[in-house]
């Protein structure tokens, strides 16, 4: 499915999200600057968005992406060898899968996940995967939609994501089915408190949220013990 719109994935998601996307990637990156992470995980890559703009908040040296779309791979392997301005980090995108990364145990500094940690098909098994593979006391910092709670912006948000937006995707991607999907993920994750406490069950401490845009995502943070 993501495949079939990995051309037209970055252009979407900025005409959908009004451009505020990259504002809650740049608040997401800032909670890791502290932790000055030297060897990054981007879990659910996709073309690569996340972990471009990680090589300019952070700096660090390395950064691996992984997704299963080897389309969306395409697209992040391309903008990164048509960069006209070099890198600092050694950027390396993989495919792989979340619930069985192909990394050994504590090998990252920080991991990271946007837009993608409600496509896990085993929520608690790709958790508890990223956990694995990071070094203890390092974050993970996961950035996905939420159901807003206040009124009007909830029922608002619901006829955006369940009708409009499959309509805008449909036009510009040829594949409207995907951005349905969306709409019907979103409504079925456990946001906000529940996702804290899936955190928890998958070995995590110290899980926090924080709502952004009246509650259209959030940004959560928790840490390896």
């Amino acid at each position: 499915m993501f495949d079939k719109i990995s051309g037209k994935y970055d252009l979407l998601n900025k005409v959908l999200s009004l451009g505020i996307d990259r504002n809650w990637r740049k608040q997401a990156l800032s909670l890791l600057v502290s932790h000055n992470p030297q060897h990054l995980l981007d879990v659910a890559t996709g073309t690569g968005d996340m972990a471009f703009m990680a090589d300019k908040i952070l700096h660090p040296g390395k950064i691996t992406g992984i997704d299963l779309s080897m389309g969306m791979l395409d697209v992040a392997k391309r903008r990164l060898a048509d960069a006209k301005v070099k890198y600092g980090a050694t950027i390396e995108f993989l495919k792989g899968d979340a619930e069985n990364l192909p990394f050994g145990d504590n090998s990252f500094d920080a991991a990271t996940v946007t837009f993608g940690v409600r496509n896990f098909g085993d929520l608690h098994k790709g958790l508890s995967e990223m956990r694995r593979v990071l070094r203890p006391g390092a974050p993970i910092v996961v950035l996905e939609f939420t159901k807003p709670r206040i009124f009007p912006i909830r029922q608002l948000f619901d006829i955006y994501f369940r009708h409009i937006l499959p309509l805008i995707g449909s036009w510009t991607s040829g594949d409207g089915r995907a951005y349905k999907y969306l709409y019907e993920s979103v409504q079925a994750f456990p946001d906000y408190e529940a996702f804290n406490q899936e955190l928890i069950k998958a070995g995590f401490d110290r899980p926090a949220f924080t709502p952004l845009s009246l509650g259209i995502c959030a940004i959560y943070i928790a840490y390896k013990p």
